[in-house]
């Protein structure tokens, strides 16, 4: 076989990311003359490769992510110095993932709560990880809707199996009486099967005013705090401090 008729067989056998880098493989090993089973051995790597950024670019597509490309390359940590770095940074190998832990991200708004759980859910999906994000109140109305018609149980049978759940901005939005209830009944399905990160700028001793159940509210903390990283955001906020820049740059011009 010549090379054009070995690129498409690697293409048939479905092995594009040896196709791709096949021809630059080839002179690279003719010209740092290495063996055989090196030149293997680096295919089989770039395969493998090309395998894994496809997966992890479904399972992005998958999460749907209100902003997939936040990480925490472009997170700004001087902005706020006193936040705990090591537990993000802990927390971003998704360790607590394979342990089946909670993470509950506390703080006023606009402190990267919202950044910092999509951030560690990209690196859990990269870990290898399935991973699914929902603002609270869409996942309030996906339960209501399954509710509807008739795959709640279904609906909450496949939330609960995923992972890692990301609930995202809890007390941003006025929920429905039954929330608390909604809430409660995922995460009892999911404690100590899976992990959960949620979300709020609301500290968790306000929770059952916001939900309007204090008894649900209880018995759901109760559970998301027994295998907890709790950490607070903030105290400064990113738009206070951009929206003074702004005004500053206008009154410059």
């Amino acid at each position: 076989m010549n090379l054009i008729e070995i690129d498409h067989a690697l293409r048939k056998l479905r092995l594009s990311g040896m196709a791709d880098v096949l021809e630059t493989r080839l002179r690279h090993a003719q010209t740092e003359k290495l063996a055989p089973i090196d030149l293997i051995s680096t295919l089989v790597s770039d395969e493998l490769l090309r395998r894994q950024d496809r997966l992890s670019g479904r399972r992005i597509k998958a999460a749907r992510f209100r902003d997939a490309d936040r990480s925490l390359d472009t997170f700004d940590f001087e902005f706020n110095k006193k936040m705990n770095r090591a537990l993000i940074y802990e927390l971003a190998t998704a360790r607590f993932v394979a342990q089946r832990e909670d993470v509950l991200l506390l703080g006023p708004p606009g402190t990267g709560k919202s950044h910092l759980a999509q951030a560690i859910g990209r690196a859990a999906i990269q870990q290898g990880h399935r991973v699914i994000y929902r603002e609270a109140h869409v996942l309030i109305e996906e339960i209501a809707d399954a509710g509807l018609d008739g795959t709640r149980k279904e609906y909450l049978a496949d939330m609960a199996a995923v992972p890692l759940l990301i609930v995202d901005d809890l007390g941003m939005r006025k929920l429905p009486h039954t929330a608390a209830e909604d809430l409660l009944e995922l995460v009892m399905r999911r404690y100590e099967r899976a992990s959960t990160i949620l979300t709020s700028n609301r500290p968790v001793e306000d929770w059952g005013k916001l939900l309007g159940d204090t008894a649900a509210v209880t018995a759901l903390l109760d559970r998301l705090l027994h295998h907890a990283h709790v950490l607070k955001c903030g105290p400064r906020s990113w738009r206070t401090k951009v929206q003074p820049d702004l005004r500053h740059e206008v009154a410059a011009g």
